[in-house]
């Protein structure tokens, strides 16, 4: 290496160098022939891991002068060599050239001109700076002693290296040796397994977790009973509990006892005879309506035929319309031909008429045989002209007959969806959807069309709520392509000025098991009177915003269940039930 005999900060440079200098810089420059190109190469990775710690950096022997960069201070990483012979690191070099104009780059040593096309790599002096001894940067708590291009792989096993908590949120900084144990002891953002279902939680939330959200912790029944069942199965042990109060199972059919369910199977089981003259009133009633529901849908039916009717008479009578259009657009392009043809008689007419008068004198007898043509002709264009003054009358009666059809088939098409309508109408509070070609609607939803299928409305009573079952078979929100989302809408009804809003009655929706085990999959939910979801629906609007479970049920549960089958022939049933518990009947 060739190295001038100077320090930073004098201002002459010896010119003299000694002979083992000049020996040393003949080497590194034979060695470092096939690096030298235009500007500095990259660092070795051991020497770019350094540069962090450049200046911190405590060596077991006084560093050379030699090895000290003279721009940063600091022992030369990837050793740079200037034509002046001194040695620079490779990234204060860089710097150096990348912030100072051509003009003004000089050596601070010897404020010789640095040239980027002479500078070259020193493999000789890197190999020696290499080779220095230095202590760990943990010292005196580490006493290894190592060499600098060992000393990054060192720190990365060094025990006595400060490093940070890598548990989420905890900021603590330990030494290598204690961060295991703090992590998995003391560290208060670890996680742990809940002790109840066994899920992993940060320990800050753990204790929130199994007091108000672990399944598998058992509480108390919120009804008042002895018993204490785990907190997923409190809608199970509900259906069971001696202290909940129900209705008697035949309050539909107007008895009005209600209590705790064990005073109400008593009460069930002592007036059977009492219940049995209710069920068969009530079957008189249904009976009534039945006979009152098949009158109306033998009048709508009349009305049905009737209509049919009327347009099988439409039809014929407009048949003979469309092929008398027909012969009289055959007539005006035949007579659209004839006026073209006369037009081109006219046009010869007229240009020989101008001959004639050219030479008007011996010509008067062809002129007088000319006019007769041309009056010929204009009576002809006259006939033409009517002509299509009927045509045009016929095709505007011909509209008139044809909207005056297409509004019979309007109502004939509403009179059937009325008919199919009042065949399924529900009144109980209950009903049973049928979802075929459930795959093929599922992939047309993705496709977005149509973004939900609806089923028919059902009421709560003959004039009861008036609601529907909406379905998204490729999933709505947070559920969109993994769930089955269903959800229930309430709708303006003819008796919603009767009814007690807001609405209060708790509604269950299910998967039903088509596999005869009966293992539904079921999900119930009580409305929250604030909302407005369960307010009385505008007479204007559609209906109100739908309420429901936007994750129901996962696809994979849906299309492979292990003890059910949800999907048989790609047909799905769905179920909805509303509790009438308390709701008055009008």
């Amino acid at each position: 290496m060739a190295k001038a005999e100077t320090i930073l900060g004098k201002s002459q440079v010896s010119s003299l160098q000694s002979e083992e200098s000049l020996t040393r810089s003949e080497e590194s420059r034979l060695e470092s022939r096939e690096s030298r190109m235009g500007s500095p190469g990259p660092m070795a990775s051991w020497e770019s891991e350094l540069a962090a710690i450049q200046h911190s950096l405590k060596f077991v022997m006084k560093l050379k002068e030699e090895f000290v960069c003279p721009i940063c201070n600091g022992v030369v990483l990837n050793p740079q060599q200037n034509s002046c012979g001194h040695i620079y690191c490779f990234h204060c070099l860089r710097g150096l050239l990348e912030t100072s104009s051509p003009s003004n780059q000089f050596c601070p040593v010897d404020r010789a001109v640095i040239t980027p096309a002479e500078i070259f790599q020193d493999n000789c002096c890197r190999r020696e700076i290499s080779t220095l001894e230095v202590y760990c940067t943990n010292s005196p708590a580490c006493s290894s002693v190592l060499t600098l291009n060992q000393l990054q792989e060192h720190l990365r096993l060094c025990q006595y290296e400060q490093l940070q908590c890598t548990n989420p949120g905890c900021k603590e900084v330990q030494q290598r040796r204690y961060l295991q144990k703090h992590m998995a002891n003391t560290c208060p953002h670890r996680r742990e397994a809940c002790p109840h279902c066994r899920q992993l939680f940060q320990l800050s939330v753990i204790q929130d977790h199994v007091q108000s959200l672990c399944p598998e912790v058992e509480v108390e029944c919120p009804d008042g009973c002895t018993d204490k069942i785990p907190r997923h199965k409190l809608a199970e042990h509900r259906e069971l509990c001696s202290e909940v109060h129900t209705d008697c199972i035949y309050w539909k059919f107007g008895c009005s006892v209600q209590g705790k369910r064990e005073n109400v199977k008593l009460h069930e089981d002592a007036a059977v005879s009492h219940h049995m003259l209710l069920v068969l009133r009530s079957n008189s009633r249904l009976e009534q309506q039945v006979e009152v529901l098949q009158e109306e849908a033998l009048l709508k039916q009349r009305d049905v035929q009737t209509d049919s009717l009327l347009l099988t008479g439409l039809q014929k009578q407009i048949r003979p319309l469309i092929q008398e259009s027909s012969s009289h657009n055959h007539i005006i392009s035949t007579a659209q031909n004839t006026l073209s043809r006369q037009d081109e008689v006219l046009s010869s007419v007229q240009l020989e008429v101008q001959q004639v008068s050219q030479g008007l004198g011996p010509g008067l007898e062809d002129l007088e045989q000319l006019k007769k043509s041309l009056d010929a002709v204009m009576q002809e264009v006259f006939a033409a002209e009517a002509l299509r003054e009927h045509i045009v009358s016929l095709e505007e009666n011909l509209k008139q007959h044809s909207g005056l059809l297409d509004l019979h088939a309007t109502q004939l098409s509403l009179n059937k969806q009325h008919l199919q309508e009042l065949e399924v109408t529900s009144y109980d509070g209950r009903l049973i959807w049928k979802i075929e070609e459930f795959r093929k609607q599922r992939e047309a939803e993705a496709k977005g069309q149509p973004a939900c299928l609806s089923s028919v409305p059902f009421h709560t009573g003959r004039c009861g709520y008036k609601m529907a079952i909406k379905a998204y078979l490729n999933g709505d929100g947070e559920g969109r392509e993994t769930h089955l989302s269903l959800y229930v809408v309430l709708m303006p009804g003819d008796f919603d000025a009767l009814l007690p809003w807001p609405f209060k009655q708790t509604v269950s929706l299910s998967i039903l098991d088509q596999s005869g085990t009966g293992n539904h999959q079921s999900l119930s939910f009580r409305p929250d009177p604030t909302n407005k979801c369960f307010q009385q629906p505008p007479p204007e609007a559609v209906s109100n915003v739908a309420v429901g479970f936007p994750c129901f049920i996962p696809f994979d549960t849906l299309e492979t269940p292990r003890n059910a089958v949800y999907l048989k022939d790609d047909i799905l049933f769905v179920k909805v039930k509303v509790d009438t518990a308390g709701l008055e009947q009008l």
